[in-house]
């Protein structure tokens, strides 16, 4: 791999809180049917397609979901994260996220604003870079194009069009 190559080489955590591990069972009329595995799936597709590097993890426990954030103040350049119900109570998670210095997007498959009230409110958005919420499981990859844009690694293949949006 070419010194050039391996700098443009974007290092994507993806997270995922608790009871994603059941999406497809899970409230399909909320969730959809799709599951973790083929979220992941489609991830590491777009992944390889747009030369990045990624991990993908799933938690039912908030300190787990801390470490691996901690963590990617190390081994990531960018992290997306569905944090699911932590997402309404999780001030560790708000704290670890304020630590990393790289960009943070944060996916909700539905659109949490439309939500009944205990649903409605992240307490993480405010530390992140964006939201994306409503889209499903696209979601993710369109987290995922969003981090690249904002690193900067978008690779010269994508269409100008996706490629040269301003930052």
């Amino acid at each position: 791999m070419k010194v050039e190559e391996k700098r443009m080489t974007a290092r994507l955590k993806i997270l995922n809180g608790p009871n994603l591990n059941l999406l497809g069972v899970r409230e399909p009329h909320i969730y959809g049917s799709t599951t973790l595995d083929e979220v992941k799936a489609c991830c590491e597709e777009f992944a390889k397609f747009a030369g990045a590097k990624l991990a993908f993890h799933q938690s039912n426990h908030e300190g787990v979901l801390v470490d691996h954030i901690q963590a990617s103040r190390q081994d990531a350049d960018a992290i997306i994260i569905n944090p699911a119900a932590y997402s309404f109570t999780s001030i560790a998670m708000l704290d670890a996220i304020r630590i990393f210095e790289g960009p943070v997007f944060e996916v909700h498959i539905s659109n949490i604003h439309a939500r009944d009230k205990a649903h409605r409110n992240s307490q993480l958005s405010s530390a992140v870079k964006a939201v994306i919420a409503g889209l499903g499981p696209y979601g993710y990859v369109v987290a995922m194009q969003a981090a690249l844009h904002a690193l900067g690694k978008m690779p010269q293949s994508f269409p100008s069009s996706i490629r040269d949006v301003p930052r």
